[in-house]
């Protein structure tokens, strides 16, 4: 079994393999289960599969006075990673850079940008630097976050109607109100304020290099009643990746909000999702 380290190139036999993402410290019933997923999904789709660990734990940075607490080494990790079937491990060495690092970030720089994806689906993607709308909606939808600046290093709960305008406003009053019982729990603000600043932070972690010729096949999923996410700024998100020389694609789908993916209709944008990743991935 090969160990990679983020920063390093992926190798060419490894590009586009199935990862499943986590620490999998002790690897446990639950971490198993991952694995074992992407391992039957490798094997169906003749892929590679690599198992990303992260080292030093994250709390040991976020929380450096905690007394260090780790079940395995990483070459204990590597020996379980292998004994289940994995073809490599990659080692996300965590420290500043790397909790810098937006989500946006992460998944089109670190994970797509290196050749880790055989192709990428974005759902309502959030601005980055480059993308200039910003309607009155998404700046409605972000206030219970943008309107305290506090709120940036907090994690921040939605009333059921904030969550109905940000969320649920395509569907009825009852799924609405079922979304916000399952799925409506205190998120970070931080990626938000990120979001909005984008474009005036020379400094922001919100950016993405839209020429990588390493990122591979997008598809850009719109919801044409998305206010958190409007139309106008997945188009403008398309645009600015249309400049890559791998295919760009954009799928709007005109009666959808930003629940689009957990509404009762989800699987409509799944399938599309799934159907798009099928032309590169078979």
């Amino acid at each position: 079994m090969q160990r990679l380290h983020h920063d390093q190139p992926i190798p060419e036999a490894l590009r586009g393999a199935v990862l499943a993402l986590g620490n999998f410290d002790g690897f446990h019933l639950g971490h198993q289960a991952v694995v074992s997923r992407a391992i039957a999904l490798g094997f169906h789709m003749r892929r590679p599969v690599i198992v990303a660990t992260f080292d030093p734990h994250p709390v040991r940075y976020f929380k450096p006075d905690v007394p260090p607490f780790r079940l395995t080494t990483l070459d204990q990790r590597q020996e379980l990673f292998a004994h289940a079937g994995a073809d490599a491990m990659l080692v996300f060495e965590f420290g500043p850079d790397l909790a810098a690092t937006s989500a946006e970030e992460f998944v089109t720089e670190i994970l797509a940008g290196r050749g880790l994806s055989a192709a990428s689906v974005a759902i309502s993607p959030a601005p980055f630097r480059g993308v200039l709308p910003l309607p009155i909606s998404s700046l409605r939808a972000a206030s219970p976050a943008l309107r305290n600046p506090l709120n940036r290093n907090r994690a921040v709960p939605l009333t059921y109607d904030q969550f109905r305008y940000a969320f649920a406003n395509a569907v009825d009053e009852d799924q609405a109100q079922r979304l916000y019982e399952q799925y409506s729990v205190p998120t970070p603000g931080e990626p938000l304020f990120q979001a909005a600043a984008a474009n005036l932070n020379p400094w922001t972690e919100a950016k993405v290099d839209t020429k990588n010729p390493d990122r591979g096949p997008m598809l850009i999923v719109a919801g044409g009643k998305d206010h958190t996410v409007p139309v106008v700024i997945s188009k403008a998100s398309f645009k600015q990746e249309e400049e890559n020389p791998a295919v760009t694609e954009f799928q709007q789908f005109d009666d959808r909000g930003h629940a689009l993916t957990i509404d009762d209709n989800w699987q409509e944008v799944a399938e599309t999702a799934l159907k798009f990743v099928g032309r590169f991935a078979s």
